[in-house]
């Protein structure tokens, strides 16, 4: 396994961190043990959850996949083990069931923080993150910034006072976002030097072969503050493996239970997928770990985001760090990049 620094913390975090967001809908909780057992054999210590998470969020299951993590490390003993990291949920109508409705505010995220900790059976979390911005703007990677004034924003720093205060209580080490932009990013950290509070230490983006919207901005910001990228959807929710090409619905696959998350099904999305696979098997390799292998390779990236239903799956994910993508592979990367550019952003 490979280790990077999160931020300029001196936690390391191994290159590929477990997500877990079907812990509770696609897998059951045994399933999620094993798969946490698993992943820290094989040298993953990082594990990243959220209080909204299983996916699709519905009520009846919210919280469900941070006690499945709680009760593991109940029974391993495991915490000194792992690196932690959790979400709080940002606004949205339709999360009404979380505190009736979530928001950045010094009530909102107190109570989001403690109810974790309790679901997690810990103390603290090492890294606690803002789901997305309280805010109006093009999260979740999109395009097209839109300006509206009219939004009831909860401003940044009376957020990140309440952080500050998880942070010098030790409930929280460390502080990321999630979801952000160029200016958000760089709003917070400047927070951080000017106010004294707590500085960002990474970003969790999406990123993959057919989003790559983080490298326009964000990447830099990265690279020069020491606020490395935590990519998630890295597959493209499992798209890039090639396995619903030619109309293909596979029994259990996350695509054909949830069709909401169609986002990577787009015609340019579609021919991009196509154009990938037939690299990777020109090349021999699985196009599923060609995809994540790239993601690896990114100097601003700190640790990649898999997450898998199956043993197979999180195996052969898990094993994506030890493949080198060779130049003549990256070259055909980018040939393909550059002929249907973010396709799905």
């Amino acid at each position: 396994m490979i280790y990077s620094k999160l931020g300029n913390s001196d936690i390391d975090v191994s290159k590929i961190c477990l997500g877990t967001m079907t812990f509770g809908e696609q897998n059951t909780e045994a399933e999620g043990h094993a798969q946490l057992d698993y992943a820290l054999e094989q040298g993953v210590n990082f594990i990243d959850t959220a209080e909204m998470y299983p996916v699709p969020p519905m009520a009846e299951t919210q919280g469900a996949t941070e006690s499945i993590i709680g009760s593991w490390l109940q029974q391993r003993g495991k915490r000194d083990d792992i690196v932690l990291a959790t979400k709080a949920a940002g606004p949205g109508e339709w999360l009404s069931y979380i505190r009736g409705g979530p928001r950045f505010t010094r009530t909102h995220i107190e109570s989001a923080i403690e109810t974790s900790l309790r679901r997690l059976q810990t103390d603290y979390v090492d890294l606690y993150q803002l789901h997305w911005p309280d805010r109006h703007t093009n999260y979740f990677g999109k395009l097209g910034y839109q300006h509206t004034d009219s939004y009831d924003e909860t401003p940044l720093h009376e957020t990140f006072e309440v952080l500050k205060g998880l942070v010098d209580s030790g409930k929280v080490r460390h502080i990321g976002l999630s979801n952000e932009t160029p200016w958000g990013v760089m709003k917070c950290l400047e927070l951080a030097e000017q106010h004294g509070m707590p500085r960002v230490m990474s970003v969790q983006n999406p990123y993959n072969l057919l989003n790559r919207s983080y490298e326009v901005g964000l990447a830099e910001i990265s690279q020069r503050e020491q606020a490395g990228l935590l990519a998630y959807s890295p597959l493209g929710f499992g798209v890039l493996s090639g396995k619903y090409l030619n109309n293909q619905w596979p029994e259990g696959a996350r695509m054909t239970l949830h069709k909401r998350f169609a986002r990577y099904f787009t015609p340019n999305g579609i021919a991009a997928t196509e154009a990938y696979v037939a690299l990777a098997k020109q090349h021999g390799l699985d196009p599923a770990q060609m995809a994540l292998a790239y993601v690896n390779s990114r100097s601003f990236v700190t640790s990649n985001i898999i997450g898998a239903t199956s043993m197979a799956q999180l195996k052969s994910n898990i094993e994506s760090v030890d493949l080198e993508l060779s130049d003549e592979v990256l070259v055909g990367i980018e040939n393909i990049h550059s002929n249907i550019s973010n396709p799905c952003p």
